[in-house]
Formats: C-alpha cells, sequence, structure tokens
C-alpha cells in the first residue's frame, strides 16, 4: 500500500468517525429534547390550585344560578314508577349572566379572559380527576341506597367496572340539585367557555384569523342554541333512560368541552387561508346540518307532547301508535345524526385539510354514531318489535338517504 493510499484511508476512516459520533450526538439531542417535551407536557397536566379553585367556582356558580334564577319548569318523561322529575331550563340565563359577570370582572382586572386557554392541560387534568372522584361517590352511594323509586333505585350487576362504568342511579341528585341534568349543562357551558378563552389568546397574540372567527361563530350559535331549547335535553335518551356513571359524567365534563374545541387550540398555532368557495361551503354546510339536526329533534319532542300535532303542516304519521314516521323521521330512522355529523364537519372546516388533528371530532362522532345508532336499533327492535319492524319497512335508511 502507497503512502497516499494510507493517508487517504485514514482520512476516510476518520469521516466515518465524525459521521458516526455527528449521528450519535444528532439521536441524543433528539431523545434529549423528547424526552424534555414530555417531562413539558406531563408538568402541564399536573392540576394546580388555581385549576382546582377555576373549577371549583364555576360548579358552584352553576349550582347557585340553576336554582335561584327564573326558568321554564319542564316535567320529564314519565318513569316506570308512574313518576317525573322535573328541570328549571334556566341555562340560558345562567350563561348570560355569567359572560357578563366574567366581562365585568376582565374589564376591572379581577379575571382573566385568558384564565382558560392559560391552563388548558391543567384544567383537563383537574375535571377527569373531578369526573374519577365523583363517580366512585356516586357507585358507593348507589350501592348503600334502599330507594326502591325509578329515579335511585341502585341497578347493581356485581361487575364493579360495569357498574362504575355506566352506573347504579338513574337520577341521582345532590342537594336537591338533579346531576345528570347539571353536568350535561356544565359541559355545554365549558365548551363555550374554553373556545372564548381561545379566542381571547389569539387577539392577544394578534392571530386572530377568518379561520376562527368561522369555527368560534359556529361553536357560538349551536351551544346558543342548545340553551334556548334546553328543554328538548330532557326527552332525549341520555335523561330518560342512561343511568349516571362515569361514561356519561366524562362525556359531558371532559369529551365535550376538552376535545370539541380541538379545533380552536389547533387553529392558535396554524394559519390557515380560505377561498371565498370555501367559506360558502363551510357556511352551507352548517347552515343544512343546523336546519336537519334542531328539526328532527324538534319534531321529536313535540310528538312526545302532544302526538297529534300536525308535522310540515300535514297530520303526523304514526305507526302503532307510538312511532313517528313523518318529517324528517319519516326519511331515516336517525335523521338527526346526519344533522350532527355535518355540524361537526362545519366546525372542522375552517381549519382546511392539511391536518387531520382537527378533524378528530367528526371522525370520533361519526363512530359514535354508528355504533349508537346499532344499539338504538337493537333497544328499539326489543322494545316495539312488530311496530317497529313495519317503521324499518317504511323508512329503510339509518342515518344518510340512499347511502346508509
Amino acid at each position: 500500500m502507497t503512502r497516499c493510499e494510507a493517508s487517504s484511508n485514514k482520512q476516510k476512516e476518520c469521516h466515518c468517525c465524525q459521521t458516526v459520533r455527528s449521528g450519535a450526538e444528532l439521536l441524543e439531542q433528539l431523545s434529549f429534547s423528547s424526552i424534555m417535551d414530555l417531562g413539558h407536557l406531563l408538568h402541564l397536566l399536573i392540576p394546580s390550585w388555581n385549576s382546582v379553585a377555576i373549577l371549583a367556582s364555576f360548579f358552584t356558580y352553576l349550582a347557585i344560578a340553576g336554582s335561584l334564577l327564573p326558568g321554564k319548569l319542564v316535567p320529564g318523561a314519565t318513569l316506570p314508577d308512574g313518576s317525573r322529575l322535573h328541570y328549571r331550563c334556566n341555562g340560558l340565563l345562567s350563561l348570560l349572566l355569567l359572560g357578563g359577570l366574567l366581562g365585568i370582572g376582565a374589564k376591572m382586572d379581577i379575571v382573566s379572559l385568558t384564565a382558560i386557554s392559560d391552563r388548558g392541560l391543567e384544567l383537563l387534568s383537574t375535571t377527569f380527576l373531578f369526573s374519577v372522584l365523583v363517580t366512585i361517590i356516586l357507585y358507593a352511594a348507589g350501592c348503600k341506597s334502599t330507594n326502591r323509586g325509578s329515579s335511585l333505585k341502585p341497578h347493581v350487576t356485581g361487575n364493579l367496572l360495569e357498574d362504575w362504568w355506566f352506573g347504579i342511579q338513574l337520577n341521582p341528585q345532590f342537594m336537591g340539585i338533579d346531576l345528570k341534568f347539571f353536568f350535561v349543562r356544565a359541559g355545554m357551558m365549558g365548551w363555550l367557555f374554553i373556545n372564548l378563552s381561545v379566542l381571547a389568546r389569539s387577539v392577544q397574540d394578534g392571530t386572530l384569523s377568518q379561520s376562527m372567527i368561522l369555527f368560534q361563530l359556529f361553536c357560538a350559535l349551536y351551544i346558543l342554541d342548545y340553551f334556548v331549547h334546553e328543554e328538548y335535553m330532557t326527552s332525549t335518551w341520555d335523561i330518560i333512560a342512561e343511568r349516571l356513571g362515569f361514561m356519561l359524567v366524562f362525556g359531558d365534563l371532559v369529551w365535550i368541552p376538552f376535545t370539541f374545541s380541538i379545533q380552536g387550540w389547533w387553529l392558535l398555532s396554524n394559519k390557515v387561508e380560505l377561498g371565498t368557495a370555501a367559506v360558502v361551503a363551510n357556511c352551507l354546510t352548517f347552515l343544512i346540518g343546523y336546519l336537519v339536526f334542531r328539526g328532527a329533534n324538534k319534531q321529536k319532542h313535540v310528538f312526545k307532547k302532544n302526538p297529534k300535532a300536525p308535522i310540515w303542516g300535514k297530520p303526523a304519521r304514526v305507526i302503532g301508535g307510538k312511532l313517528l314516521a313523518s318529517g324528517y323521521w319519516g326519511i331515516a330512522r336517525h335523521c338527526n345524526y346526519l344533522g350532527d355529523l355535518l355540524l361537526a364537519l362545519s366546525f372542522s372546516l375552517p381549519c382546511g385539510i392539511s391536518s387531520p388533528v382537527p378533524y378528530f371530532y367528526p371522525i370520533y362522532l361519526l363512530i359514535l354514531l354508528i355504533w349508537r345508532e346499532r344499539r338504538d336499533e337493537a333497544r328499539c327492535a326489543e322494545k316495539y318489535r312488530e311496530i317497529w319492524a313495519e317503521y324499518r319497512r317504511l323508512v329503510p335508511w339509518r342515518i344518510l338517504p340512499y347511502v346508509y
């Protein structure tokens, strides 16, 4: 081997060693960075006394406002023992009053409009732990209950996990407050105030965009509409038939407010430019979804109150004296789910199509509603038997006509 060849080989070896060392250093830096990011994330998830205070103040306000503010007293469904609960539907007034108080507090520098967005993960973990604690208490109280009424009669299967997940009692109360109705209200209001805090952060950071405005507008209209028609909630399956366990408590307090607001969080750090056609399509998706969702639920609620009420200006078609087959319910057996899906899609479309993250909510909802529709079908087939079979023959489509 010549001296030049030896020198060349040494240079190659040194270059390879440097490359290996550089690669190792890069991996070490990436690993360290990942560990630091994970550590930072875990630190943000640790509940603080501030997050506990925010959550406690919110629940305290809702309890006081819900008990004292005027509102329509709506009778619930007749339970198997013949009893009926009554719900004070003053959610809209409670929401507007709280919004006004927070606005005044922000003007006087007493509260920060970005308090929620600054502590998003803290509040998420705090609310999750609260949900676990509450459902453990509900489980223990339900097991000890000797009440034989439909609302508080314990339904114990003996399977600890199942009883904790689905709940033991139908309508447990605390200090005269129906907890099921209370938690639904808290979740819907929480969703709105999380969104508004994210909006305030966007304004303060100077990142407010057309996409953020559309997302905020659609969600606010949907939530305000919910509280305008809050009494319709009293005729839903969750209120009538589902027992109060971790599934409902977690869904109301954690899942709804914190996952339905993902689009807003995403838009804080991602800029999206929408064309005129995209904006128009987004608005039409929201409008059609709202008309189907609200129209179907209103028809069902009115029918339950008065089966002889006209639907779309015509006498209602009723199967077996029990099932409505007119209006939206003559188009698809679960047409309200179609409206829900279109609304969920309209909340995500302002984020564009560059990432699947903002579409978590509509994707999850699609899976949930298909599963729920199948469960509803099985329950209705068992409950209504021949009447349900006739309804299926008359209305063959489940959610989307000519597709599913």
